[in-house]
């Protein structure tokens, strides 16, 4: 992900909050928007350009003054016929007074073609339904709103959910939420979850499984616990791990990241990830860190 910033001029008084969602097709300005409406911003998505001083006007003057305060829409090029009109209607607007921000989102080549191919949508740019083509196309026709845009999202590493918390924190009138920790075990027989920033592999730890009466049971039985923890190499994983984290945590918050997930894995997400993962969680927690526990495969048959 990368961001561009730039400072613009102190809004007029009584104008509305304009946030314009604009980027490339398959990029998450769906996700964005929706984003902002639960934030409780009147949204409007696919807005002709030449419309947007006459919401803002409607917006200022009429009866839904107080509410229509803060407003996003979206501009992309599915108004191919004004959109090269933007980057002057942003400009009058902002003469105005107007806080206006764009928000610009883009993914890479590969990333998109394969969002494509995954909705079997055909792109809005693409007359031939060439995915590629219609991607270059469309990079072209947005280059000088994206060279305006206050905000450059790359989506390439988003899921839905983190697209969202990145749009609402960025755009929320609240405080800055904390820096928040999420650990989440996991089987590796299930997959790598792709939500994790930092995976740690637990599978050379002996395994509970193959002791009969610790097998129907998991890493939150308290006998299951006192197995895995009671193994000399988990003290040592666990004591190397409070080590890691008594230094990257603090570093990680300092980057301006806002969450991180911390994905713990054995092999059916049983008893060992789910047993450390509640450890850590417990001990991060003690040391003053903002930390959840999730256990992906907990509900799931054993072996």
């Amino acid at each position: 992900m990368s961001e561009e910033l730039d400072e613009r001029s102190e809004p007029g008084a009584g104008a509305p909050r304009v946030v314009i969602v604009t980027g490339l097709s398959g990029s998450g300005k769906s996700t964005a928007i929706r984003a902002l409406e639960d934030l409780g911003y009147f949204c409007i998505d696919n807005l002709p350009v030449p419309l947007l001083p006459k919401v803002l006007e409607l917006a200022q003057s009429g009866p839904s003054r107080q509410e229509w305060r803060r407003l996003a829409f979206v501009v992309d090029t599915r108004d191919h016929v004004h959109l090269d009109q933007a980057n002057a209607t942003l400009n009058q607007l902002r003469d105005e007074g107007i806080d206006v921000q764009v928000v610009f989102l883009e993914a890479t080549d590969d990333v998109l073609v394969r969002r494509f191919s995954e909705t079997r949508r055909r792109h809005p740019v693409s007359e031939a339904r060439n995915v590629p083509e219609g991607i270059r196309l469309e990079r072209e026709s947005l280059d000088d709103i994206r060279a305006r845009a206050d905000v450059v999202v790359d989506t390439s590493t988003h899921t839905v959910h983190t697209l969202k918390a990145l749009i609402q924190e960025r755009f929320s009138d609240d405080a800055p939420p904390p820096f928040s920790i999420s650990v989440l075990s996991f089987g590796f027989k299930y997959g790598l979850p792709i939500e994790c920033d930092l995976v740690f592999d637990l599978r050379f730890l002996p395994n509970p499984y193959f002791v009969e009466e610790l097998r129907p049971k998991t890493g939150l039985d308290a006998d299951v616990q006192q197995y895995v923890l009671g193994l000399s190499e988990a003290v040592t994983f666990l004591g190397l791990f409070q080590q890691m984290a008594e230094f990257t945590l603090p570093l990680y918050e300092r980057e301006g990241k806002s969450y991180l997930t911390i994905g713990i894995g054995c092999t059916g997400g049983q008893h060992r990830s789910v047993a450390i993962a509640e450890t850590i969680t417990q001990r991060l927690a003690n040391r003053g860190w903002n930390v959840s526990t999730r256990h992906r495969d907990l509900e799931r048959k054993s072996r």
